[in-house]
């Protein structure tokens, strides 16, 4: 499955292009995040991305999970969003 990694500066419009064609070949896509204003990002993406898809007749479900990501060498708790189509 793809991941996409999404950060608190990255552009909604941008990763739900990436969401979109991601959904589009592969039927499903992983998206992380590790902070509010990442977090923030990626549900904002994902929501532009359901608009992307719905004209194809795709309808997107989200499923949310904690997840353990380490980083230069420390622990962090983030959030994994798997994105597919309902």
């Amino acid at each position: 499955m793809e991941v996409l990694k999404v950060s608190a500066t990255s552009q909604p419009v941008r990763v739900a292009g990436a969401i979109a064609g991601v959904i589009r070949t592969q039927g499903r896509v992983e998206v992380q995040a590790i902070g509010a204003g990442a977090i923030n990002q990626a549900v904002k993406a994902i929501a532009i991305s359901r608009g992307y898809v719905a004209p194809g007749g795709l309808d997107l479900v989200c499923t949310p999970s904690f997840i353990d990501i380490s980083i230069n060498g420390e622990e962090r708790t983030g959030i994994r969003l798997v994105v597919e189509v309902r």
